[in-house]
């Protein structure tokens, strides 16, 4: 199976060393030639928040932008002549590769760095400016793995490998050696992101040995969690699929050494889903206007899960931001469910009765509470279904307005953990309709406060119908806004009276090409 074949790293030919070896490995490991000694940072926004303190171990701040560099220089450091002369070979998918670029740069070896095809842009081109010859070949790093092992062989060139190797083990776990170093007091658990172990490997290893009252949490996402399953299976597993929206851990199969030292080692583990991830990232934006990578942000998610199942109070938790090396086209993705990640919106469709002020009863219901999505398009006589988004402080008050809702005569489906209304659904409301009779369609600026939408629903003559409605929230001061109005043509003058009144911004898209082809 792809990703099963072990490469010929130390692991293979060396007893397996116990903890008081690693800790001696990591006291002497070579890794400050190329890294830095990164901040230990108070959350503060987010500590006060969640009742406990959070500490950040920012090694988002390294030269690459990422930990790796740390195993991977110490490995190469530890190679004789001869073997850096030949050049060195990895897979990644894309830290680790900048890492060892980084590495074979400052001692002057070739690096041939085999990446999967779906690996950001981003980090290939970092690894190219860095010197690197990239190769890109499968769609994960295990795929990518396999390739290199062959590339080795057939060029001559020594495997440096991303996480199962006891030298690569070490470098990571310097950081738990600065950890304990920069916070001397009480540290209740370290929260370490797991792909395909080797950084938690290291921090275990050097915690286990000098401060074993501190608990080691390794923390994975719902769609690439192979030591999880590995673990509670007593054996490595390897997933038949992962995902990619944390393409740092995405590993399908952890390495033999890094599983042992996890099994042993690891007290706990937790998971966590896409949504969490990206309100993690915007958590840590607040605090430090830095932005991570999905897979930097791990830990961060981790934390405010744990703190809610435990319901802790005056812990200190440490959580290792381990890169930050994330495409700027998917902070779009980020920004969109984030919200709720957080539980600071909530998503539904609503079934309301397709006649004159229905609508305008809907927003009444929902109140003061910020509106953040509406999509809405005439399809039928009697019915009418809405998709809302509503701005919330915490998922109960989302299911308290969907029962408020119901009770006042709109059935109302939650749709908040429905991957196929966020991701999909919200975007495709619309299309044409023959009960559009005599509609026109408008483009709206509306400043974003409080009212703005009620403001424009009473100024309306009852007698006319909205047919279309979009509205999303993008967190500008102004928002944009797409209306189809049912204007009979007898009250042309009253409607520029209306539109003239309301004094919003407004742009006449009835005439519009796109309109007709798509929406008339």
């Amino acid at each position: 199976m792809a990703g099963s074949r072990r490469s010929p790293t130390p692991t293979d030919k060396r007893p397996r060393l116990k903890p008081a070896d690693y800790l001696q490995k990591i006291l002497t490991a070579r890794v400050y030639d190329v890294a830095i000694e990164s901040p230990l940072d108070s959350a503060r926004s987010l500590s006060k928040r969640l009742g406990n303190q959070v500490l950040l171990k920012r090694e988002d701040s390294q030269p690459v932008f990422s930990f790796k560099l740390r195993g991977a220089y110490n490995k190469m450091a530890h190679l004789s002549p001869e073997q850096l002369q030949r050049g060195v070979i990895c897979a990644s998918a894309g830290n680790h590769a900048q890492g060892v670029a980084l590495g074979a740069r400052r001692l002057g070896c070739r690096a041939l760095i085999v990446m999967p095809v779906t690996t950001p842009r981003l980090k290939i081109d970092a690894v190219r400016a860095l010197g690197g010859e990239v190769v890109l070949h499968g769609d994960s790093y295990s795929d990518a793995y396999v390739h290199a092992l062959e590339l080795e062989r057939s060029q001559g060139l020594t495997f440096v490998h991303p996480f199962d190797d006891p030298d690569v083990i070490a470098g990571q776990g310097t950081i738990a050696m600065e950890i304990l170093r920069q916070h001397q007091g009480p540290i209740d658990a370290v929260f370490v992101a797991i792909g395909g172990g080797g950084l938690i490997s290291g921090v275990a290893a050097y915690i286990k040995s000098v401060r074993p009252e501190i608990k080691v949490i390794g923390v994975q996402t719902t769609d690439s969690d192979a030591m999880v399953r590995s673990v509670r299976a007593g054996k490595r597993v390897t997933l038949a699929d992962v995902g990619l929206f944390s393409d740092g851990t995405a590993v399908k199969l952890v390495g033999e050494e890094t599983f042992r030292l996890t099994r042993r080692l690891v007290d706990d583990f937790v998971v966590v889903d896409t949504d969490a991830v990206c309100a993690a990232i915007k958590d840590v934006f607040q605090d430090t206007r830095s932005i991570l990578e999905p897979a930097g942000a791990l830990g961060v998610a981790a934390i405010k899960q744990y703190v809610e199942q435990h319901r802790t109070k005056g812990q200190t938790y440490v959580a290792i931001t381990c890169g930050a090396n994330m495409n700027f086209d998917r902070l779009r993705f980020v920004a969109e469910r984030a919200e709720v990640g957080e539980a600071r919106e909530a998503l539904f469709a609503v079934t309301i009765p397709e006649e004159r002020g229905s609508f305008k009863r809907l927003c009444g219901l929902i109140g003061a509470r910020a509106v953040t999505e509406f999509n809405y398009r005439i399809s039928d006589s009697d019915q009418a279904h809405v998709f809302v988004g509503v701005a919330t402080t915490n998922r109960e008050e989302g299911h308290k307005l969907a029962r408020h809702l119901e009770r006042h005569g709109f059935p109302t489906l939650d749709l908040t953990d429905d991957e196929l209304a966020k991701q999909h659904l919200r975007h495709l409301v619309g299309g044409r309709s023959e009960l559009a009779q005599d509609e026109r369609l408008f483009r709206f600026v509306f400043p974003e406060r409080p009212g703005a939408l009620m403001r424009f629903l009473e100024s309306m003559h009852p007698d006319w119908n909205i047919s279309l409605f979009h509205y999303r929230n993008q967190g500008a001061d102004y928002g944009r806004i797409l209306v189809g109005l049912q204007v009979p043509r007898s009250d042309k003058q009253a409607f520029r009276a209306f539109l003239e009144g309301l004094a919003y911004p407004c742009d006449d898209e009835t005439d519009n090409p796109v309109y007709r082809l798509f929406l008339r």
